[in-house]
């Protein structure tokens, strides 16, 4: 009996659909990311005072990540399974070439210079990580044994304390976490995670002996702000005082004081979600937080209808990872979390994450639409 793909069965009664069909693009994802990629492009033209510069660099780079998107969508998943292994381990040796040779900028060794752009290893290895973990697991059963668990704990941390070095302490959290997802889909015990949890908690003062200042500075700016309001306190004040400001309606579209009088810092990046609720109000945030919700519900529905264990480990594992990105970022923007640097995805001015993201995107794309059943 013959064996069709979703893709080559699937009948659409569109012009749009058939050629999305035909490029293995899943709609429902596609048209989520679409219209949160809009929405930055409208916050982006006024966090950044209507510098067209900006907007249009910024078109350019989410253009070229959904082409990227695109070309991985249609690459059979068999593909990303077979080269896991190479792909991390160039990964690793990426970082390493990052601190020895990499170039500095703000206080951090985090590029390499290839001469006509730089490129920032630690963002590739976000996929690479999950993708090395769900081949490592799904050579293995389940449920986990202790020697599985530390081998994949290995090859978490290598990267994870790699990237930590530069320093980069948010990205290292987003490949730590992306790793120990994999861990959690796989069927980890709570009873384990548990234990974990407490003898990490225990390391709390060996881990702040390690820690730059700047860190340091940062946890202790999170527990109280006001100690500092015009220096280190000053990012997380002005970051409450424009979301507070932006009530329920907001202040329209253009209407943000905060960013427009250079009170909040960062105002394109990282703190941009703080512009979004102070022109958009609770509502736009409420409708922002929606949308996100709907590609995440559509992805671990495509993690759920994934047809082996390596599909079903790595889907589950980048979404999550999109799911740290949103609650991390917004967390420190309204205060729960300290600031580590993680942009709001898909939304925040930069090139590097916005790839990454759209390529763990066409990922999943390819998971859904290559799979095979036996037609009726």
């Amino acid at each position: 009996m013959k064996i069709e793909t979703r893709n080559e069965h699937f009948q659409s009664s569109s012009i749009i659909g058939k050629i999305l069909a035909k490029l293995h693009i899943d709609t429902l994802l596609f048209v989520g990311l679409g219209l949160v990629c809009a929405l930055s492009f409208l916050i982006l033209y006024s966090a950044s005072n209507q510098d067209m510069a900006l907007l249009s660099r910024q078109v350019i780079r989410i253009g070229f990540a959904f082409c990227l998107m695109t070309a991985l969508a249609y690459i059979n998943p068999d593909q990303f399974k077979r080269y896991s292994v190479g792909l991390y381990i160039l990964g690793v040796l990426l970082l390493i070439a990052v601190l020895i040779m990499g170039d500095v900028g703000k206080g951090a060794q985090r590029w390499l210079n290839l001469g006509f752009f730089k490129f920032q290893p630690s963002e590739m290895i976000k996929i690479t990580t999950p993708m090395m973990i769900s081949w490592y697991l799904s050579k293995h059963g389940f449920p986990l044994k202790l020697k599985q668990l530390v081998i994949a704990g290995i090859l978490i941390c290598m990267p994870t304390l790699l990237i930590a070095k530069q320093p980069d302490l948010g990205t290292s959290l987003l490949v730590a976490s992306s790793g120990a997802a994999v861990l959690f889909f796989a069927g980890l015990s709570w009873r384990f995670m548990l234990i974990t949890g407490i003898v990490l908690t225990s390391l709390t003062p060996v881990l702040w002996h390690f820690m730059h200042d700047y860190q340091r500075g940062r946890v202790l700016t999170f527990l109280n702000p006001e100690a500092d309001p015009m220096g280190s306190g000053y990012h997380i004040i002005q970051s409450k005082i424009a979301i507070g400001s932006g009530g329920i309606y907001g202040k329209g579209w253009l209407g943000s004081t905060q960013s427009k009088l250079d009170y909040l810092p960062e105002s394109s990046t990282d703190f941009i979600f703080a512009v979004f609720a102070e022109e958009f109000g609770l509502i736009g945030s409420f409708v922002l937080l929606i949308l996100y919700l709907l590609i995440i519900v559509r992805c671990l529905y495509i993690a759920l209808e994934a047809q082996d264990t390596y599909s079903r480990l790595l889907a589950g594992s980048l979404t999550f990872t999109f799911f740290v990105y949103i609650f991390v970022n917004i967390g420190m923007v309204i205060g729960i979390l300290p600031v580590v640097g993680v942009p709001l995805p898909l939304v925040s001015y930069g090139g590097t994450s916005m790839v990454t993201l759209l390529a763990s995107f066409g990922i999943l794309m390819s998971i859904h639409t290559h799979r095979k059943f036996l037609p009726h």
